[in-house]
């Protein structure tokens, strides 16, 4: 399908201009104004589910205008991304000539069903002029120091060769190929919208009548957690390591502590040790696991003794220092206290590696005295016992008082922590938004200029879906000048991740 650059151009000025009058207008006088937009993915033909879904919309739509409501109700193609690029390597086609198929064909039958769309309005992200704003705002990003690059372990499809967000992960499985996904080490772009993790919190008490579990769900996944940062000592050493819990008043039941198997400690603590063996098999087989797995509470969390002690600093036991897969680096410090008289995880892992047990806490009745009477962790609330100085203190009470007495003590640190992490927005994938940077060996990392965008995708890419994007394959678009120097550079050949697209219109 070819494009008129000048009637591309044209038709997103008054786009821009119809929907910039029409916000404003929205905004003097906002019940006479609705908007209702629809965004498919063009990755083959409409089915039921598109009927229902948009049959539901036009029904808006319409009743709306016979309300007296100015109308405007636009649809738009969602068509970059993996679900299109997987469709044209099954159906042996190039993105472009496939998406745009799919396109002419949606659009055949959306308009045989009679809805009511402004196709003047009609958009698809696989036209430059729309990514062309996508690489307009990452630069602001970049400019902002909102969008960075670092190394860091990713979800990985050895089938689709790129990296996978981890919402893109189920059951430990791509999204789209269901191959089993492992974890790689790279260097990735990222927007940090840990900088906004107050504000996304805050503004979850603006949204009314909204189901409780929808809240929950946000809640968990920006994960505030306040709590002390505690630190263990390593045994004769003067090594620290520091586990983040938000049961501080459970720190005198802690009888060992684990850590992640990516933790930079633990190739020391194995090293030499009887137990190194065991411990990097079982890192590489962690390696291998989806960290959507590892986090599951279904699941079987395994673990491995590294041979090593730590020194719980409150009453100076020695405890035994475990990796195991259900601890992540992404979460706190990367390492825990285990406490299995009153986590049930904790409980799971020490009665199967037959690891000893504590009770701190005991039901204010009474009917706890010992951690054989459990038959599950206590996780409830009650009255502190084997805590030292703060036996019979409530445990709420307990929690504050501990925490005040370690930072005095110098033995932890009251912290928050947060669930939340940088979006990672890098694909190693053909059909998506070129990434606007340059890798310029005397300049470093340059951004391409607002005047040189879009950076388009080369056409004539050899497009096979396999090993990884073609894009670094094409020397023309690989290599350039750097905007700087005017030496000799390269340019980032990673796409944006699907959801940058759809993101980007609000």
């Amino acid at each position: 399908m070819q494009y008129d650059p000048k009637t591309i151009e044209n038709k997103w000025q008054k786009i821009w201009q119809d929907s910039s009058a029409f916000r404003a207008q929205a905004d003097l006088a906002r019940k006479k104004y609705y908007l209702l937009e629809m965004f498919p993915y063009p990755s083959g033909k409409i089915h039921m589910g598109h009927v229902r879904n948009y049959t539901i919309g036009d029904v808006a739509s319409r009743f709306k205008t016979l309300e007296g409501y100015n109308v405007m109700h636009p649809m738009g193609f969602d068509a970059f991304g993996q679900p299109a690029e997987n469709a044209a390597i099954k159906n042996k086609t190039k993105p472009a000539d496939w998406t745009h198929k799919c396109i002419k064909e949606m659009e055949t039958e959306l308009k045989k069903m009679g809805f009511s769309y402004d196709w003047e309005r009609e958009v698809s992200t696989c036209q430059s002029d729309y990514y062309k704003w996508n690489q307009w705002i990452f630069l602001k990003m970049f400019e902002r120091g909102l969008a960075y690059r670092k190394a860091s372990g990713v979800n990985w499809c050895t089938s689709c060769q790129t990296t996978l967000a981890n919402e893109e992960v189920i059951d430990g499985e791509c999204w789209r190929c269901h191959t089993k996904v492992e974890q790689k080490d790279l260097e990735q772009w990222y927007l940090k919208i840990t900088e906004y993790k107050e504000r996304l919190l805050e503004d979850l008490e603006k949204l009314v009548n909204w189901p409780p579990r929808v809240l929950a769900m946000q809640n968990n996944w920006i994960g505030k957690s306040s709590g002390v940062d505690i630190y263990f000592k390593l045994e004769n050493s003067d090594t620290v390591i520091s586990v983040f819990t938000t049961r501080v008043d459970t720190i005198f039941g802690a009888t060992y502590i684990v850590l992640a198997p990516e933790h930079p400690l633990v190739k020391d603590l194995i090293k030499g040790r009887p137990e190194e063996k065991a411990a990097l098999a079982f890192i590489k087989k962690v390696a291998a696991e989806s960290k959507v797995v590892r986090a599951a509470s279904d699941v079987k969390k395994e673990g491995v003794f590294t041979g090593s002690f730590a020194i719980n600093p409150v009453n100076n036991e020695k405890v035994p220092i475990w990796i195991a897969d259900y601890v992540l680096m992404e979460y706190g410090t990367g390492a825990i206290m285990a406490v299995p008289t009153h986590d049930q995880r904790d409980f799971l892992f020490a009665k199967e590696h037959k690891l000893p047990l504590r009770l701190v806490i005991s039901p204010k009745e009474g009917t706890l005295k010992s951690a054989q009477d459990l038959t599950q962790a206590y996780e409830g609330d009650g009255l502190q016992i084997n805590s030292g100085e703060f036996d019979g203190l409530n445990n709420q009470e307990a929690k504050n008082k501990i925490a005040q007495w370690m930072e005095a003590k110098k033995i932890g640190k009251i912290q928050t922590h947060w669930r939340l992490r940088d979006w990672l927005i890098s694909r190693q994938r053909y059909w998506g938004t070129p990434i606007p940077m340059i890798y310029c060996p005397t300049c470093g990392i340059v951004p391409v200029p607002y005047q040189d965008l879009p950076v388009e995708l080369p056409a004539d890419a050899p497009f096979t879906g396999e090993g990884g994007s073609p894009l670094n394959k094409v020397k023309a678009f690989v290599e350039v000048n750097c905007p700087k120097c005017k030496g000799k550079a390269r340019r980032e050949t990673d796409t944006m991740a699907t959801f940058f697209d759809s993101s980007c219109i609000f």
